[in-house]
């Protein structure tokens, strides 16, 4: 190769000597080409595939690292999606975007203020005798863990015994981390702050309006891309914002439903336990286990017979079901919907990047994707993909099969 082609050549171009001479492995193995190799390893597919595979590092890098950043940022473009329909509807009766925008972020503000306000009681009453309330429980689940207990001592006894030495006696140090409300939250300061951004930055998305469309549509060149774009846009934010409103009015619903039901059943604080629902419900499969254990150990305390302590998540495990089977097909199409596998995996990822605020806005996020893929051409595969399956697909695949 030539000092000059040498010059020339991309950081990206593999060191591949094609005038190098190379013998087979074995005798009668034929000879290796080396130029066809390097030709294949220069040709633009093979070094796309490198790109692309230091791209999606770097982006699972950036969207790891800069979690404290990127987290405002994205619940403000959700929130930005769900209300832009209020602001529009405002600017329509004469209220002017920043002022409509204004009226949006300070009614959510003060909703989530009073709904805080109305539950501070039943949680501080309940933080306060939780000591008292676990003890209740683990004395009740001993009498049911019984058998279990037995196990664990006869296997201690029999590892007693046929143990040869005894170890030295070593010194613990105990490193606690954080508790469940740090975690999920953070500590005050950052939950000010993050909550601050996300409300500042949620006021200046709706009152920009189309402000990002319309400079998208006057950067791209042909009048059928401008077309084009105005119309993703348009479907995109019609379709991720009715998603939105209609999970959380599911919600919503499913926990004023359990409240209703556990008053009925004489549990205490069903407001209270209505909202966690309501917020839990978010987390796809692990929200609702959460919710199955936390109202077993709370009934448990409460209610002296076994039977009617198991009402309580008996109850909410079956308006669940209800709700994940009829209620939420029915009111959500298919097209919106996200198939089970992809929903757990799009769970775990968002998870084991972001931690529970992640796991929150999984759901979310990934129908956003989806209906993004759905109105866009080469990302179509895709949200099929991540789509339910239909019945014409299942006639499809057992006609394949047979």
């Amino acid at each position: 190769m030539s000092p000059g082609a040498a010059d020339r050549r991309s950081v990206l171009d593999p060191q591949v000597d094609d005038q190098a001479q190379a013998t087979p492995v074995e005798p009668g193995a034929p000879t290796p080409d080396i130029s066809k190799t390097a030709s294949a390893i220069r040709t633009v597919h093979a070094r796309s595939i490198g790109v692309t595979i230091l791209s999606v590092l770097a982006l699972l890098y950036t969207l790891y690292f800069a979690r404290d950043f990127l987290l405002p940022v994205v619940m403000a473009l959700l929130l930005d999606l769900l209300f832009s329909p209020v602001v529009r509807g405002l600017t329509r009766i004469g209220i002017g975007a920043p002022l409509g925008a204004a009226v949006v972020v300070l009614g959510l503000l003060a909703f989530v203020s009073l709904g805080a306000y109305e539950l501070s009681t039943p949680v501080q009453r309940w933080v306060s005798e939780a000591p008292a309330t676990l003890a209740r429980a683990e004395a009740k689940m001993k009498k049911l863990t019984k058998p279990l207990d037995r196990v664990r001592r006869t296997a201690e006894q029999v590892e007693t015994a046929t143990s040869t030495a005894v170890p030295p006696k070593t010194t613990e140090v105990v490193v606690r981390g954080a508790g469940i409300v740090e975690r999920v939250f953070g500590t005050t300061q950052r939950l000010v702050a993050g909550s601050l951004q996300v409300l500042i930055l949620l006021y200046f998305l709706l009152a920009a309006g189309d402000l990002f469309l319309q400079k998208l549509v006057k950067v791209l060149p042909r009048l059928g891309d401008k077309r084009a774009a105005v119309q993703i846009a348009r479907k995109a934010e019609s379709s991720i914002s009715t998603y939105l409103i209609t999970a959380l009015a599911v919600n919503v619903g499913e926990g004023i439903v359990v409240a209703i039901v556990l008053h009925f059943l004489g549990m205490p604080n069903p407001a209270l336990w209505g909202a966690v629902i309501a917020l839990l419900e978010f987390v796809p499969y692990l929200g609702a286990v959460t919710i199955i254990l936390v109202l077993g150990v709370a009934a448990l305390t409460t209610f002296d017979s076994v039977t009617h302590a198991l009402l309580i998540p008996a109850a909410f495990l079956a308006i669940n079901l209800l709700q994940a089977n009829l209620v939420s097909p029915l009111l959500l199409s298919r097209r919106l919907t996200l198939n089970p596998v992809a929903l757990f995996v799009g769970l775990a990822f968002w998870w084991w990047i972001w931690g529970i605020p992640g796991a929150f806005i999984a759901v979310p996020l990934m129908a956003t994707f989806k209906i993004f893929c759905d109105h866009i051409d080469s990302l179509a595969p895709i949200g099929e993909f991540l789509g339910q399956r239909d019945e014409v697909e299942r006639r499809e695949t057992v006609r394949a099969a047979g």
